[in-house]
């Protein structure tokens, strides 16, 4: 299938575009700057500029596409126009335009901001609002929702379950490696659930999610 990745220039967004350009997939790369255009071509995927917060730019970067990977932030600069909103206007137009798979990045969270830290409420807000869009919609969605990201190499190894006790970290690489996996365990369709590091192979744990 050909998957539209939004935020594809991010911290996960640039690990899971790497990982579905080597796979059977096909990959358009939605970034926001002409400046990241060679970048994400030097991983030999057509590479589209658009904002998130124009509807005609997400439904040019939709058009053409089977599935898409929510995976941009705003970083906390502009959780609604971006975080809720842009990912609101990304599942408008996957549903305008025929791209019946969607998985979100989310985060852990997300299922109650008000408990969360002050400093990311509004951010998870904005999360919990795009998450309840998606499971509105007709698309066939996967919610994915991590803990605290961080930059270590990977292991391949995760914990996931609708809930988990947290707070918890995962790498970087092992989100990817999972939103990735999403694509290819029919298992994870309809499903929000949160992720950690934990001892089971991603596509194992995924697999075991009731």
């Amino acid at each position: 299938m050909r998957i539209l990745i939004a935020g594809s220039h991010g911290g996960v967004g640039t690990r899971v575009t790497d990982l579905l350009s080597d796979s059977d997939h096909e990959v358009r790369a939605m970034v926001r700057d002409e400046a990241q255009v060679p970048e994400m071509e030097s991983y030999g995927v057509e590479t589209v500029v658009a904002d998130l917060t124009s509807d005609d730019d997400v439904e040019r970067a939709v058009r053409g596409c089977d599935a898409v990977l929510f995976a941009a932030g705003s970083g906390g600069e502009d959780v609604e126009g971006v975080d809720r909103d842009g990912a609101i206007r990304t599942i408008d137009a996957a549903e305008a335009f025929g791209a019946s798979r969607y998985v979100m990045l989310s985060s852990m969270g997300a299922d109650d901001p008000e408990s969360g830290p002050e400093e990311l409420r509004d951010y998870l807000e904005a999360k919990a609002a795009a998450d309840r869009y998606l499971r509105e919609s007709e698309l066939d969605y996967t919610v994915v929702r991590p803990g605290a990201l961080t930059n270590e190499d990977g292991t391949g190894r995760i914990v996931a379950d609708e809930r988990l006790d947290g707070p918890g970290e995962i790498t970087r690489d092992d989100v990817a490696g999972t939103l990735a996996a999403a694509f290819e365990v029919e298992n994870t369709v309809g499903k929000t659930f949160e992720i950690l590091a934990g001892d089971d192979p991603i596509e194992r744990a995924l697999e075991s999610l009731d």
